[in-house]
């Protein structure tokens, strides 16, 4: 059996010559494995009845290193990823949250968002965080926000009389960083997770090694990116963080529905990585992707950061949290108040993984899940589900701060999986009916929040169709008899 190798260099050349068509590929066969991931049935080899749990071992030093196994019934596989966590020394394995029964809806009762609420069922186990990162640097060089729940600035307000911190085709400024030099600024070191995904045939031979620096935020994005595509408008896009879930977020935004965005505001504590992820966007090479979109580069730094943040989140129709915040990174208010209310967005957050950290604040959840009674409706306001949509609901709401801080309960999740269930089960039912149209309204047009806390199983079934891919462009190392 061969096994073809791909490092980072060689896993970013195969990413970066992805087509559109590709991607949509690879994001079609991922939703399949998240479709079956759902079922709770054993007939499916990506059912999480096959996905086991998770070990973490701690060293003496502080270095956190995560085992997470997953299979999909024809391969299996392992993504081992380590960062210096500063945890206590031991070892842990993940059991799952405990769920009741009478907590747990019946597989069957599957999302009615015309009734106010979208039914949520699983039985997955415990799954991987998609980052590891220490709470108070960054992960991948994204940036955690500084600014409390009402949206003070903590930083300086130096570089707003320096620079403005949009970039619309124009020089980037030169990297200044708070300490004029002597420190690197805050948000500013590349932090990502190290690690490899091993993947093994149906013969348990090694077919796949693949470094995971640069799969990770790949296929988190990619994730993400499928309830993106079901919207009904995206001409303005707000990211928080600037390393490379946010990269990723942005190019394949872009790949995907580029001609129909026009602005992106790219919001990171460090202005210096901001501006160095804009010098990449803005390169030769990425002409092709960047089309005519405007990106505007926002720190924490400026004096007016706080309207500014305010006016990028008021504007977006999707707003990317790609950072590993222990605090919220805008005002609830932004969103839950009746004016906030009035617009429909998409809200993808992918940073926290530890129940201290949140990149939303916990408002913003409760007031996506509380169940309105009609008088509180309005005929202008966006619809909302009464559930936030989450990768894997054992693993979510025992991982993702936001979740646990709003004290969100099993019923008012939904996984990403049971939606595809939905979206398959209703192309069967010409009839239609008010629920599929009601579901397909609040998709298109209504306020969606999705929070992942990342998927062993998303890492095998991308890396093997990327392995794939690499040997079609005889990319990679490949030794033949492995």
């Amino acid at each position: 059996m061969p096994l073809t190798i791909l490092s980072q260099a060689q896993l970013r050349s195969l990413l970066l010559s992805l087509t559109r068509e590709e991607i949509i590929e690879l994001q079609h066969r991922l939703a399949e494995s998240l479709r079956e991931y759902s079922t709770g049935s054993q007939e499916h080899g990506c059912s999480s009845s096959y996905q086991p749990p998770r070990t973490a071992v701690t060293r003496a030093n502080g270095c956190t290193t995560l085992f997470m196994p997953a299979s999909t019934g024809h391969t299996i596989g392992m993504k081992l990823i380590s960062l210096d966590d500063t945890d206590k020394a031991g070892c842990a394995v993940e059991t799952g949250l405990e769920i009741s029964e009478n907590e747990k809806p019946s597989t069957r009762s599957r999302s009615r968002a015309g009734r106010g609420s979208m039914g949520s069922t699983s039985q997955s186990s415990d799954t991987d965080n998609h980052t590891i990162a220490s709470s108070q640097d960054e992960d991948d060089g994204d940036s955690s926000n500084e600014n409390d729940a009402n949206g003070s600035s903590s930083g300086p307000s130096l570089r707003s009389s320096i620079y403005s911190g949009t970039v619309n085709q124009q020089p980037i400024p030169p990297n200044v960083s708070e300490t004029l030099g002597a420190w690197p600024g805050a948000g500013t070191r590349d932090t990502s997770p190290q690690g490899s995904v091993t993947l093994l045939d149906e013969e348990s031979l090694p077919f796949g090694l693949i470094n995971a620096h640069e799969l990770t935020p790949f296929r988190t994005a990619l994730t993400a990116l499928m309830l993106f595509n079901k919207r009904s408008r995206v001409r303005t896009l707000t990211v928080f963080g600037a390393g490379k879930q946010a990269y990723w977020h942005i190019r394949l935004a872009l790949t995907l529905r580029g001609s129909e965005i026009k602005k992106v505001y790219i919001i990171n504590r460090s202005f210096d990585r901001a501006a160095r992820l804009l010098q990449d966007i803005y390169s030769s090479e990425n002409a092709s992707w960047r089309g005519d979109v405007k990106f505007s580069a926002v720190s924490s730094e400026f004096g007016d950061y706080t309207r500014i943040v305010g006016d990028a989140v008021n504007k977006a129709d999707a707003i990317f949290c790609c950072t590993p915040s222990i605090q919220p990174l805008f005002p609830a208010g932004l969103l839950t108040s009746n004016e906030g209310r009035r617009k429909g967005r998409f809200v993808s957050a992918i940073g926290s993984y530890k129940a201290h950290m949140a990149e939303l604040h916990p408002d913003i959840l409760r007031d996506e899940v509380a169940v309105h009674t009609s008088h509180r409706r309005f005929r202008k306001h966006a619809k909302r589900s009464g559930v936030v949509v989450v990768d894997s609901l054992d693993a979510a709401l025992k991982e993702a701060g936001e979740l646990i801080q709003a004290d969100v309960k099993p019923h008012q999740a939904v996984e990403l999986g049971e939606l595809l269930m939905v979206r398959e089960a209703s192309r069967q039912d010409t009839g239609g009916g008010d629920d599929t149209k009601s579901l397909r309204e609040w998709l298109e047009r209504g306020n969606v929040i999705y929070k992942s806390v990342g998927l062993g199983l998303m890492d095998l079934v991308t890396g093997g169709d990327l392995i794939q891919l690499a040997r079609g462009r005889n990319l990679g190392t490949t030794v033949e008899e492995f």
